[in-house]
């Protein structure tokens, strides 16, 4: 994965949006795009027992919005979730369920205070590297 990866700045907006819409639980899904560049944000139900601290998307969820980049002409390009109760860098939990080497994963903060408020990982063997995010 490279040291940066590109998204629309409306990509952007619309995941703030997600996050701070419920910021109780996690949002999440995923994110296509075409040669590098991420352009669609793709909802998902978070399916978690516990959403307030973990996100899960249902199999039959992943394979539609799989299917739903395909039909479009996009390549999943990253994966996205909230922290609504802590830091947006990845958990444990993240760590250890990260099964896509080639996508980013975007960790979203609701907070109006945070920092960086959207940050991506790129997450090999259980370690996270920072991505620089380069909006577009």
């Amino acid at each position: 994965m490279p040291s940066a990866i590109r998204i629309a700045e409306a990509v952007v907006d619309e995941l703030l949006k997600q996050a701070r819409a419920d910021s109780g639980r996690e949002c999440c899904g995923l994110l296509g795009g075409t040669e590098g560049l991420i352009s669609r944000a793709y909802p998902a139900a978070n399916a978690s027992p516990n959403p307030a601290t973990s996100y899960e998307i249902a199999p039959t969820d992943l394979f539609r919005l799989m299917r739903e980049i395909r039909v479009a002409g996009l390549s999943l390009l990253g994966i996205y979730h909230s922290h609504p109760n802590g830091m947006n860098e990845p958990s444990r939990n993240d760590l250890q369920r990260a099964t896509y080497p080639d996508a980013a994963y975007f960790i979203i903060s609701p907070s109006d205070t945070a920092p960086r408020p959207v940050r991506a990982f790129s997450i090999h063997d259980g370690i996270a590297t920072e991505v620089e995010i380069l909006r577009w």
